[in-house]
């Protein structure tokens, strides 16, 4: 008695051990797996040009890297713990039932084909579903991200009501689905319980004709039962990974789709080094069309920005999305320093080029760290330079702490006119040899506006200076203006030419300048 006791013990001491050893390395292995997908997903996002975000949207990568991860990451886990342990009871069970010498096999065989039809039955109804609430799930991710980032909008608008009714809708689309599964997914339990108990009863009955009979004996058919409820256990086991595996396999299709598509703009095999840079950047009928557009968005456009001089241009941002390579041309080139662009590499194109998109954007940190951001090794003279330039010690001095002020994450806890002159000294301090002003002095007053330009012709001279605008006191004294109209240039010259040759530079003109300000008579 003492023997079996003590290995009883021993037994369930190795069990519990066992058991521990395999929730950690199922944890770690799960932890491990959804590191490397967030660190693939997140890098290979990283590579995506614009025309991949636009595919994918930014509400979506955020699910599939977040909510997404964490499905597999799960499922991962719990089939470690399961495929671990349910083979070995299903084995040993397996052995037992034969050492008992019943002759019941196919009582076991039966009810084990009947568990696996009926999971495959739930599979083939809910898998529609799960593919579905993923999507659901990106939605109520994109209404949310609009409604937040646009608050101040919609209650200047008064248009609270609708935004919770659009998100209400989104969210009760989500809700329904979910159910819709939850419920098809309850049934499986006491289904399965329903199997064992109906297994036993089966059991019973065919070992009570076989007892009467005198081939069996009753412990023969205790032994069987107990070891039957082990082999349709592990089964039982395994099959309750149907529960999480459907959703787990769309959301790992999900990030597998994010994981191979590949960048459409690429790095050269043979990338060309620009040996000494000058910045001479040179449009050569150049044609773009937005992927999935029928029509061209830019048509046949030729022009050459020089070092030292400005090149303004009006009426489409387009044109310089191209210089960075954040779309790629579909027809034609675009040159620096006679080098096509999609000969450089993207890291020595874009060294090259200091970028203020249209909407400032900060990142968490400090001033001097967004200041960096382009420039890691820009000296504190360099920084404080790139400020005064961009008119921005006027704030940054009444600070506390300088240029070591905070800036909340996507730079909220500044003004827009503020977040853009920030921006600009940001691309100051980089010290490129091209300079891309996507429309942005629109956010500064028209003082400040005036000296920062001053500041910046006196300073970047040997730069050359692209400024996409919509102000024409903006690009008054460019020194080449490109009039856009339909994606197409209709006018090109300084101010004064194009007053004189360009009928829509003319409108636009008058449409914002005084008959003084123009140098017309009153």
């Amino acid at each position: 008695l003492w023997a079996a006791g003590l290995k009883m013990v021993a037994m369930a001491l190795l069990m519990a051990v066992t058991s521990v050893c395999i929730g950690f390395l199922a944890s770690r292995v799960g932890a491990g797996v959804a590191r490397d997908m967030r660190g693939k997903l997140y890098s290979n996002v990283m590579g995506f040009s614009n025309a991949e975000m636009d595919k994918f949207s930014t509400a979506s990568l955020i699910t599939r890297t977040t909510n997404d991860v964490q499905q597999v990451q799960m499922v991962t886990v719990i089939m470690l713990r399961m495929i671990l342990y349910a083979p070995i009871l299903g084995v040993g069970g397996i052995i037992k039932v034969v050492g008992t010498g019943a002759g019941m096999g196919w009582v076991i065989v039966m009810a084990v084909a009947v568990i696996i039809a009926f999971v495959m039955l739930l599979m083939v109804i809910a898998m529609p579903k799960f593919k579905l609430m993923q999507k659901l799930v990106d939605n109520v991710n994109l209404v949310s991200r609009e409604i937040l980032t646009g608050l101040s909008v919609i209650r200047a608008f008064g248009r609270e009501k609708k935004e919770e009714e659009r998100f209400d809708e989104a969210n009760k689309k989500l809700t329904k689905t979910m159910l819709f599964t939850n419920r098809t997914m309850t049934f499986m339990m006491p289904s399965m319980m329903f199997i064992m108990n109906g297994l036993s009863v089966l059991i019973v009955w065919v070992a009570a004709h076989r007892i009467d009979a005198g081939v069996m004996q009753v412990g023969s058919m205790t032994a069987f039962i107990t070891y039957s409820m082990l082999i349709v256990m592990s089964f039982l086991m395994l099959t309750m990974m149907s529960v999480m595996l459907p959703r787990a396999m769309v959301a790992a299709d999900r990030i597998d789709e994010v994981i191979n598509t590949h960048s459409s703009i690429e790095d050269s095999e043979n990338p060309e080094t620009i040996e000494s840079a000058k910045g001479v950047v040179e449009f050569n009928h150049v044609n773009f069309m937005y992927p999935g557009a029928k029509a061209n968005a830019l048509e046949d456009i030729t022009f050459k920005a020089e070092p030292g001089k400005t090149t303004a241009i009006i009426g489409k941002s387009t044109l310089v999305n191209l210089i960075p390579r954040l779309y790629d041309v579909t027809g034609g080139s675009i040159t620096i320093d006679g080098h096509d662009i999609r000969n450089i590499s993207m890291h020595d194109l874009r060294s090259e080029l200091g970028y203020v998109p249209q909407k400032g954007m900060l990142f968490s940190g400090t001033i001097a760290s967004n200041l960096r951001f382009g420039n890691p090794d820009a000296s504190d003279e360099d920084v404080v330079k790139a400020a005064q330039i961009a008119q921005a010690t006027e704030f940054i001095d009444n600070k506390a702490e300088k240029y070591d002020s905070p800036i909340a994450q996507g730079g909220t806890n500044v003004s827009g006119g503020q977040k853009q002159r920030l921006s600009i000294a940001r691309a100051i301090a980089k010290h490129p040899r091209v300079f891309i002003f996507d429309d942005s002095f629109s956010a500064l007053d028209l003082k400040t506006d005036a000296i920062l330009r001053k500041e910046l012709a006196a300073n970047v001279s040997d730069a050359t200076v692209i400024i996409v605008a919509q102000r024409i006191s903006t690009i008054l004294h460019a020194d080449q203006i490109l009039v856009m109209d339909d994606g197409k240039i209709v006018g090109k010259g300084t101010h004064e030419e194009l007053m004189k040759t360009c009928e829509t530079y003319q409108q636009i003109a008058s449409s914002q300048l005084s008959a003084k300000e123009l140098g017309k008579e009153a």
